[in-house]
Parts: structure tokens; C-alpha cells; sequence
């Protein structure tokens, strides 16, 4: 959220895209309705689209103001269109539902796995063909034994992106060198690997 507003220092965004229902993927949002109340009570309402339980999780976060009332809120699995974006979702594993994106427009192609296991989804419907893929890179190392897996490693994150121009590696766990996850990553994949930064500008 500091980061937004430095851009839009009145949270003026177009819309808002959360892919789960997760607290660390609605708090800034959260922190979003408060600067729209306060700074842009007048606007329009800014659209959102999430998945079941986000607004749920909005209201726990901060109920006044109601989130509904800030927000024109959108069932995520039915959006077809945000702007110039023609928008893809992707069910994918996650310890709630959690829905990967894929945004297209005419030159231009984005997709966003939120946080996911491991999937084949991940390749065939999301990354393939894109000019970036930001993917989940949550641990190091080798894939851990256990199942049902909902979070991946980087090198995991790298083959999901097989036949992506460049990969982001987004998620960190606290405290891992993303030195080691880009490293992890590019064995595996042939393009371009970033570490998400706060501040980072990518060209598109």
C-alpha cells in the first residue's frame, strides 16, 4: 500500500484483482477502502473482483467502512473483462479457493498464480505464451514429500513456467535469500528470473 500511494497518493485505481481469501492478500486492500473513505469519499466505487470469502475477510479486517460500500465487488470466476484485459481464471490448489490469472490484451499478456501447489494447470492454462509469469516461489530447495501440496518451491515455480518470456518469483517465506530462489529457478528455466521488490518496475 505505501508503494500505491506514492503513485496514487488517493488510491485512484482502476480496479482491484484478489486471487484468495488469504489476510495477507486483503490487508492492503483493506488499507485501500480506508484511503478512499477518507481521501475520495466522492468516487466512484472501485471495482473489485475476488473470489468467495474475500469480503468476508474485508469486514473482519476493518468494518467501518463496510468494504461493499467502498468497493463494487465482482465474483472473480465470472469476470471476462477488466478494461483493455481480457481476463482467464485457473482453479488451483491452495489451502482455500485460490484462482490464477491470466490477463491478455492485443501485444500483451500477464498471469498471476496468487499462491498454488504444484499443478499442470499452472503450465497449460496460465503460463504458456505469456510475457511475464509471476508465480508463488514460497520455499527452496528440493519439492517437498508431503501431499496434498498447496504452496511451491522455486524450481517448481521455474517448470510451471515453461513457455513464459520471463518469470517473477513472488512470496518469499520470511527470511529466504532470493538470491538462492533465482538461482533455483533459472537452472530450470530458460528465460529471464526476477525476484519481486518492493518498488520494482518491469517494462512490458
Amino acid at each position: 500500500m505505501p508503494q500505491l500511494l506514492k503513485h496514487r497518493p488517493r488510491g485512484d485505481v482502476d480496479a482491484v484483482v484478489v486471487t484468495h481469501q488469504h489476510p495477507d492478500h486483503c490487508v492492503d486492500v483493506s488499507a485501500l477502502a480506508r484511503v478512499r473513505y477518507y481521501e475520495a469519499r466522492d468516487e466512484p466505487p472501485i471495482e473489485l473482483h475476488c473470489p468467495p470469502g474475500a469480503l468476508d475477510v474485508l469486514r473482519a479486517l476493518e468494518p467501518k467502512p463496510d468494504p461493499a460500500t467502498v468497493f463494487a465487488v465482482h465474483s472473480l470466476a465470472e469476470t471476462r473483462q477488466l478494461g483493455p484485459f481480457t481476463v482467464e481464471t485457473v482453479s488451483l490448489p491452495h489451502f482455500v479457493t485460490d484462482l490464477g490469472i491470466r490477463l491478455t490484451a492485443p501485444g500483451i499478456s500477464i498471469a498471476y498464480t496468487g499462491d498454488s501447489g504444484p499443478a499442470p494447470e499452472l503450465h497449460r492454462k496460465l503460463a504458456e505464451g505469456t510475457d511475464l509469469f509471476i508465480a508463488d516461489a514460497t520455499l527452496q530447495g528440493p519439492s517437498p514429500q508431503t501431499t496434498p501440496r498447496y504452496v511451491m518451491t522455486a524450481t517448481e515455480a521455474a517448470r510451471a513456467a515453461d513457455g513464459a518470456h520471463r518469470l517473477l518469483l513472488t512470496h518469499f517465506w520470511p527470511g529466504s535469500d532470493r538470491a538462492i530462489s533465482v538461482a533455483e529457478a533459472a537452472a530450470a528455466f530458460g528465460g529471464e528470473v526476477i525476484a519481486a521488490e518492493e518498488g520494482l518496475v518491469i517494462p512490458l
